[in-house]
């Protein structure tokens, strides 16, 4: 080819390619991360709760009171245990023994009093919100401590004492008979290990609901917010 030739074709080739449109990048918009709303309820399963415990665990639910963490529900009226994962929808459940002496209170300092100073009226299993964490108590065992500065965990029911009956009435179908601790929550030792256990390693978040308070005053909530 001719050079006046070539450089023709390189010239109508240079105004073709001017002539063209731009090139159109089409992008993408990229997926908001879905946002998952919390469950109306929390999911007890076949078990069937106090009215109480399900109305509590509702709120719960929610409003994720929880903080993303499991949390467990114990009822005192009916003495179960009930214990949820972070989408609060049930583990297990268990009856279990508590405080002595009915009450929501517990005495200022008592954590710090040896257990043969502790009167009977004051044998209470406290109401409330607590922050759990795992421990060893002074016999050098697991427990889950529901609040330390006041000696209260939860732990494998103590057989030490024949006489309390302690086994016998864990068995027994109604809760009349479920009042015999100092104010600690006894759970059957079989349920502590496989339900229980696991939470040794996080910081559950424990709700005992009350027996002589209503649920909006012992959690600090308006008449309603429960609902």
């Amino acid at each position: 080819m001719s050079l006046p030739l070539r450089w023709g074709v390189v010239a109508v080739a240079a105004i073709a390619a001017m002539a063209l449109p731009p090139a159109v990048v089409i992008m993408r918009a990229q997926a908001s991360p879905r946002t998952v709303p919390p469950p109306e309820t929390a999911d007890f399963g076949a078990q069937e709760p106090s009215p109480q415990a399900r109305r509590l665990g509702g709120w719960i639910a929610r409003t994720r009171d929880n903080r993303g963490v499991d949390f467990i529900i114990v009822d005192k009226k009916r003495a179960e245990i009930h214990v949820f994962d972070a989408q609060a929808r049930l583990r297990a459940s268990s009856p279990v023994l508590l405080g002595s002496t009915p009450g929501d209170d517990t005495i200022p300092g008592i954590g710090q009093r040896p257990l043969a100073a502790i009167h009977a009226h004051e044998r209470t299993t406290p109401a409330g919100r607590f922050v759990a964490e795992p421990g060893r108590n002074l016999r050098d065992e697991d427990v889950l401590w529901v609040s330390y500065a006041d000696a209260l965990s939860m732990h494998p029911v103590l057989t030490t004492n024949p006489d309390e009956r302690r086994l016998e009435r864990l068995a027994t179908p109604t809760p009349d008979d479920n009042r015999v601790s100092y104010g600690c929550i006894n759970i059957p030792t079989e349920f502590f290990h496989s339900t229980m256990r696991p939470l040794l390693g996080s910081r559950p978040i424990v709700y005992i609901l009350p027996e002589t308070r209503s649920l909006d005053e012992v959690f600090a909530m308006r008449p309603g917010r429960l609902a």
